[in-house]
């Protein structure tokens, strides 16, 4: 049985829980910092482009965006039609954003403890490989994978 999505995502979601306990009194969720990290890369981006770098549906980068911007942290503007949003960060994220570098950086160094510079090194390449795969099969194909009803599924293992 291969598990690796499985274990990269309960990696993920341990790291998200310990970032928003660590950033709790700030305000600052794991879902927000990839949002301010990309933005500080970028300089500023479309919602759509935020959507598809993070692959997050686009009403939930929305609702994000609508929560950073009352806390003050992103600026939206027009873009090139009404329909496009311009997104940056505002000074206030700016002037925080060393500040959540560095915790952000202190709780990934707790993380990688003890992990040989060679092996992280392979497991990088790993992972953007494994990244790279899902992205070019998910425009290459789509599978629906139909789910039948209990009784259909009971009968299916007694087989």
């Amino acid at each position: 049985m291969f598990i690796y999505g499985h274990k990269v995502n309960q990696l993920a979601r341990l790291f998200m829980k310990r970032f928003n306990e660590e950033f709790a009194l700030s305000g600052l969720y794991s879902s927000q910092w990839g949002f301010i990290l990309h933005l500080y890369e970028q300089g500023f981006c479309t919602q759509k482009e935020l959507s598809e770098y993070l692959s997050i549906e686009p009403p939930t980068v929305t609702r994000t965006l609508v929560r950073m911007e009352e806390a003050g942290w992103v600026i939206k503007e027009e873009g090139a039609d009404r329909r496009e949003r311009k997104v940056h960060l505002s000074p206030e994220a700016y002037e925080n954003f060393f500040a959540w570098q560095k915790n952000s950086d202190s709780l990934e160094m707790e993380a990688l403890a003890n992990i040989p510079e060679a092996d992280l090194e392979v497991f990088t390449s790993v992972l953007q490989q494994m990244m790279d795969n899902l992205r070019k099969s998910s425009h290459t194909k789509s599978k629906n994978i139909r789910i039948g009803n209990k009784n259909e599924i009971r009968e299916s293992r007694k087989k």
